[in-house]
């Protein structure tokens, strides 16, 4: 089970929740990019390799028997908040499209590179399975 947190008198934030809490089986996702399953890179557009991010997010937790909706908490590595900004449209379609219209707390954060040269996005994401 799983309850997004809004003090009173705080605005709803568009995209995200400020604070959830949940319980059940915790699933801790590594950082994901947006190269294919053989590590390959297809794009260098943002928006693209943010969606292959958050497909791998999603196979991952499909793995412990997870979906979508369990995910509580994600932090997004970012190496140019502009183009971050700029891409953010089509960031939500594909958010919409692979995770749906699930709130979790979420932090974004410019960073000068990532491990992988070709990465412009790496996402980690906590997810909570609830109990059977």
């Amino acid at each position: 089970m799983m309850q997004v947190l809004l003090p009173e008198g705080w605005p709803r934030p568009k995209g995200y929740a400020n604070g959830v809490t949940a319980t059940g089986r915790q699933v801790f996702i590594a950082g994901m990019i947006g190269w294919d399953a053989q590590g390959v890179f297809h794009t260098d557009d943002f928006a693209a390799q943010a969606r292959q991010a958050l497909e791998h997010i999603v196979a991952v937790l499909a793995e412990a028997g997870g979906k979508p909706e369990h995910i509580v908490r994600m932090t997004w590595y970012v190496t140019d908040k502009r183009e971050y900004l700029a891409a953010a449209r089509e960031v939500g379609r594909a958010w919409r499209e692979v995770i749906g219209s699930y709130n979790a707390a979420m932090s974004a954060v410019e960073v000068k590179a990532l491990m992988e040269d070709r990465a412009k996005v790496e996402i980690e994401a906590t997810a909570v399975i609830p109990a059977a």
